[in-house]
């Protein structure tokens, strides 16, 4: 069955490990900004959203590492056609090079697997491959596909064509690659400075018992400490969203 990038399914283990975090970070919020258990009732949906960060950051991740894949697989294709085979064919070779390379259920690999059963089928390669740009959401694989079919039509140099966008393709990773380098510290302090409100809170409540309890069990108190949280979170999404760098 193709798989459909823009999805994630979570396994067991990852629905208990999500949902396990999700129970830590609520009833530390509640204890610390509400001394409260029902706080941590109250923001018991909050676990829909979490659940659907994780599932993009998830999706993020498994699209960084079929584009690294696709590279693989389409400098082996390059290298085929170098060795005079036809572009169909090169795929057969270069699905060979993918399985010395990568574990047989790995993405590239089936979606390798399933374009050269395609193509042994009479199926059109151009049509195989804007396929699984749309299932991806790579722009990347789109584009390729999109130029391997223009240059299939108009008859051009295909070996040349696909050295040339794989070369565009990698220059364009290694450039995320250095600007995650580069804001990694940033990421890391970002990280920090967002526990620190969090921290100094547990810091007042332990050196000094009861220097916060009119925040506490009182409207007032509660509104306070509701506003505090809800600008720390912003600053939170805010801060990931400024270290979040697309090329």
């Amino acid at each position: 069955m193709l798989m459909d990038y823009h999805k994630y399914q979570f396994s067991l283990k990852e629905w208990i490990l999500y949902i396990m975090i999700y129970l830590i970070i609520d009833i530390g919020i509640s204890i610390v900004f509400y001394h409260s258990w029902i706080a941590a009732l109250v923001f018991i949906p909050g676990i829909l959203f979490y659940i659907k960060e994780q599932k993009k950051q998830l999706i993020k991740k498994r699209k960084q590492r079929l584009t690294a894949e696709f590279l693989c697989g389409m400098q082996g294709v390059s290298t085929a056609l170098t060795a005079g085979y036809s572009i169909e064919n090169a795929f057969g070779e270069a699905l060979k090079e993918l399985k010395k390379v990568y574990e047989p259920e790995t993405m590239i690999v089936r979606e390798f697997r399933y374009i050269v059963n395609r193509l042994s089928m009479n199926q059109n390669l151009e049509n195989l491959l804007l396929d699984l740009g749309r299932r991806s959401g790579i722009e990347d694989i789109y584009n390729f596909a999109e130029v391997l079919s223009a240059a299939k039509r108009s008859g051009g140099d295909l070996n040349a064509i696909i050295r040339h966008t794989v070369a565009a393709i990698h220059q364009k990773e290694e450039t995320k690659r250095e600007i995650e380098v580069c804001i990694a510290s940033k990421q890391l302090e970002q990280n920090i400075m967002s526990l620190i409100p969090f921290l100094i809170l547990i810091y007042i409540d332990l050196a000094s018992p009861g220097f916060l309890n009119v925040m506490y069990h009182n409207i007032l108190g509660i509104l306070v400490m509701s506003i505090c949280l809800a600008v720390y979170l912003i600053s939170w999404l805010l801060g990931r969203k400024i270290v979040d760098i697309e090329v």
